[in-house]
């Protein structure tokens, strides 16, 4: 408040134009100047108003009222997380299949990273970096075409291509003994998709059909769901374990309830919804996990949208167009914010803000489509797994308020270490 000092500091700004070499800048305080101090140095002919508002202006004033408007409202700047650029890891994943329609990596409750391999399933135990192989199929030409991890962290299963005219086979593994638990029959096309929902393992074929497998039981097939007409890609149950969400080679998206357990022999073709937006292949499935019944999907080449579903009534609640083929959606499990892995043409992941669906970053390094996807159980990481056969460890996630305590209290405890 002392206009002296205003008056010296705005006219020797003014004077020297290495202080600011912004010409907007310069303009606004030369009129700020005139206006304060009617062109006088040391003039005291001055009013401040601190309401708000722009102030009136003659007819001759306009450039003032500009300057006053562009000059006055610029808010302070935001300062997020960093989000690195770069991955925090990179492994070699030789023979990982160039295939889009098949989902070969999970990482486990236990932290532990299941990918296959060809014809092999191999583990990455993140906490100490030991690898082993859990299994190796035995025909000739047969392969692992899926993986999931159970709930519990314990058992695995893993989907194959099957032998040429057999039965395809879904094969329960207990990876802490690397024995087999059991085998289930049940498609005649390869197994490229897996869910588990508690005791329930559901699978997706080739065969266009799901099958529901009760792990508790000796007749292991307690449901099949007919609503595709083409290879299911992409399979998740919800984490309350109502919803079922399945997409397809045949572009269509259907969410199923508990109505085939009071179907005839628990097979039916009626999903809850039967949604046919997409105009490609439907293999990227996420249910949010800290939202309710939002689902989002993504879409193959020829139609590289995101789509975000109301599950309870089946609206479309928003739709973005990535620019690019859409592999796998990972939701935060922490933030409202969404990842993405694309093939064609960007071979990129992004991680978008929900629900505005800024691009927070966007992370590049593979050189080849991004077909696998996958997040550390602590909620910091995503792995992602190329066809240019390697994988990428990429630390982008908060890993949410757990987190930011767990930093805290050791950024507190090498504090009280220093001052002793």
């Amino acid at each position: 408040m002392d206009l002296t000092v205003s008056n010296f500091e705005l006219h020797f700004d003014a004077e020297n134009p290495t202080t600011d070499t912004s010409p907007a800048r310069k303009a606004y305080k030369k009129q700020l100047a005139r206006k304060l101090f009617d062109g006088q140095p040391g003039g005291s002919n001055s009013v401040i108003n601190f309401h708000g508002k722009a102030p009136k202006t003659s007819h001759g004033d306009e450039e003032t009222h500009r300057l006053y408007v562009h000059n006055r409202g610029s808010p302070p700047k935001k300062h997020g997380r960093h989000i690195p650029r770069d991955p925090d890891k990179i492994l070699d994943a030789p023979e990982l299949l160039d295939d889009y329609y098949l989902n070969l990596l999970d990482w486990g409750k236990k932290n532990v990273l299941a990918v296959a391999l060809g014809d092999s399933v191999y583990l990455w135990n993140a906490a100490d970096g030991g690898i082993q192989q859990l299994m190796q199929t035995q025909g000739e030409g047969d392969h692992v075409t899926s993986v999931a991890w159970a709930q519990e962290g314990c058992h695995i299963a893993v989907g194959t291509s099957g032998r040429q005219g057999g039965l395809r086979e879904v094969k329960l593994w207990d990876t802490e003994r690397l024995k087999l638990v059991r085998t289930m029959e049940g498609h005649t096309g390869r197994v490229s998709s897996l869910a588990w929902n508690s005791h329930v393992l559901s699978s997706g074929s080739r065969d266009s059909t799901i099958i529901n497998h009760d792990v508790r039981i000796a007749e292991h097939r307690v449901g099949t769901l007919k609503g595709h007409h083409q290879e299911v890609c992409g399979l998740k149950w919800s984490p309350w374990g109502t919803q079922l969400a399945s997409g397809g080679n045949d572009n269509l998206l259907n969410i199923w309830d508990d109505r085939y357990t009071k179907a005839p022999g628990g097979t039916t073709g009626q999903s809850l919804f039967h949604l046919d937006m997409h105009q490609a292949a439907v293999k990227a499935l996420a249910w949010c996990p800290w939202q309710r019944n939002l689902l989002a999907s993504g879409g193959g080449t020829a139609d590289r949208m995101i789509r975000f579903w109301n599950s309870m009534n089946g609206n479309c609640l928003n739709a973005v167009n990535t620019m690019s083929q859409v592999c796998a959606l990972q939701w935060s499990q922490h933030d409202k914010e969404l990842v993405s892995s694309h093939g064609y043409s960007h071979n990129q992941l992004i991680l978008w803000k929900y629900p505005s669906m800024v691009r927070l970053a966007e992370l590049t390094g593979h050189t080849s489509r991004v077909l696998q996807m996958t997040q550390s159980p602590d909620g910091t990481t995503i792995c992602s797994a190329a066809a240019d056969e390697t994988l990428r460890f990429w630390k982008i996630l908060s890993g949410g308020e757990q987190k930011r305590k767990e930093s805290a209290a050791a950024k507190e405890s090498v504090f009280a270490m220093t001052i002793r």
